[in-house]
Parts: C-alpha cells; structure tokens; sequence
C-alpha cells in the first residue's frame, strides 16, 4: 500500500516526514518468479537429485525479494531517507547538505538495486525515474521512484534556505 504526504515548506526537526513514498519492486518480483520456476524445473529434470541445492536457492531468491520488495523515501527531520524492503540498506542524507535535485531518466541497462552509474549511487527497484541529487561536497547519487517530479519538488521546498 502506498503512503503519500506533502507538507511543504516545513523545516522543523519534527519527528513526523513531510513526504513518504513507498515504491514497490513489481518487476524484481517477477525477475525472481522466473528464477523460481527455472530452479523448480531444473529440480524436475535432475530428479530432484540436488534437492539441497534448490532448497537453499529458492531460499536465497526468496529472501532476496523480500529485502527489496520496495523502495521507501522519506522527508522529516532535516533528513532526505531511503531504504528497501523493510529497512535494508538504510541511507540518509541531511537536507542542508542537498544543493540541488531533478527528476531525470535512467538508462535502461544500468538496473536495479544498487549501482554505480558514472558519477555516483543509484538506488532503484523499479521503473526508469529518480531524482539526481547534488551534495554541496560535489557528489552525486539518484534514488528510483515512480514520482519523480514530486519527490524533487518536496525536497527543494524542504531544503533550507540560507538565513533560515
């Protein structure tokens, strides 16, 4: 289910975000339904003679999927959040720190999870959207969503302005 809020313009170390979106991984699902379905076959067509190695397969493919099941971004306490699934790889990045954030478009090949894609971190698990942030030290780093205009529109209404 997916959650969405924008309070815009509140710069407060409140403890509740002003902008939450949950973006699920519909297409890594799928990738590891078929890895399933060729693993079961394999399974059937060995004669179940490497059953051991099928079971710690599927449980790996399962456990892969329910760490990445979705993408979370999160705006509250002076903090741009972001984490998988239910809480894997947890990042975060204070918003005084962001100079500047857009929506671009990935390139196809550069996939899901977590990439490197020429000047920074990509963290996606669906789609070609994210948001390319640019950090006052110089570095990069997108983060996949499938609403793009709105997450950079609540980041640049929360980002601190100087004086403030």
């Amino acid at each position: 289910m997916l959650y969405h809020s924008i309070r815009a313009g509140s710069f407060l170390m409140d403890q509740q975000p002003t902008y939450r979106h949950t973006q699920p991984a519909r297409l890594i699902w799928l990738v590891l339904a078929i890895a399933m379905i060729i693993l079961i076959a394999a399974a059937i067509i060995a004669g179940f003679s490497v059953l051991t190695m099928i079971v710690i397969g599927g449980i790996l493919i399962l456990l892969t999927g329910w760490l990445l099941r979705s993408l979370t971004v999160s705006i509250g306490g002076g903090m741009l959040s972001w984490w998988f699934g239910p809480g894997f790889w947890r990042k975060r990045v204070s918003l005084a720190e962001i100079e500047d954030c857009e929506a671009v478009r990935n390139r196809w090949w550069w996939g899901f999870g977590i990439r490197y894609y020429g000047k920074g971190f990509l963290y996606n698990v669906s789609g070609l959207d994210a948001v390319e942030f640019r950090l006052a030290s110089g570095k990069y780093f997108r983060v996949g969503t499938d609403e793009p205009e709105a997450l950079a529109a609540a980041v640049k209404a929360s980002i601190p302005f100087d004086g403030q």
